[in-house]
Order: C-alpha cells, then structure tokens, then sequence
C-alpha cells in the first residue's frame, strides 16, 4: 500500500466520520441554542437545563438518522474492503 492510498483512505475515513456525526450534532446545536436563547428570556440560570433537552435532541436524531447512518457506514466498510482487495491483486 503506497502513501497516496493510505492517505486517500484516511481523508473518506474522516468524512466519513464528518458526515454521520452532523445530524447528531446539528439538532443538539440548535436546541442548546434554542434553550439559551429560553434562558436568557426568563433569566434562570440553571446549568443542568441544557443537558437534557440536549441529550433527548441527540437520541431522536439517531432514531431518525440510524437508518441512514448505517447504510453510509456499510457501504463505506464494503467499498473499503473492495478496494483492499484490488490493491493486494
């Protein structure tokens, strides 16, 4: 395996990593700026109150998102494989 390819690997690799982790982190964005924005409207300055509108936002979103996100980690891990397979021929 030459440099080019194991670095060509490492960047679909952290893609890869880039694009299943943006649902989880895009909805958890938007609620823990939605209950700042709450927050600061009210001014109760309770720590805890972000982390658990957070976490339940971060749990839908990989009970929508899993389906998709497993599809992209397969085809990824197949295609992976596919490729060592013709760089050892």
């Amino acid at each position: 395996m030459s440099q080019d390819i194991a670095i060509q690997l490492g960047r679909e690799a952290l893609f890869m990593v880039m694009l299943v982790s943006a649902p989880m982190l895009g909805l958890g964005l938007i609620v823990g700026v939605a209950v700042s924005i709450f927050q600061a409207t009210t001014q109760i300055q309770e720590q805890t109150l972000v982390f658990v509108p957070k976490i339940i936002a971060t749990f839908v979103a990989i009970l929508i998102f899993g389906p998709w996100i497993l599809g992209m980690v397969v085809d990824f891990t197949r295609d992976l494989f596919m490729s060592f397979n013709s760089v050892i021929r």
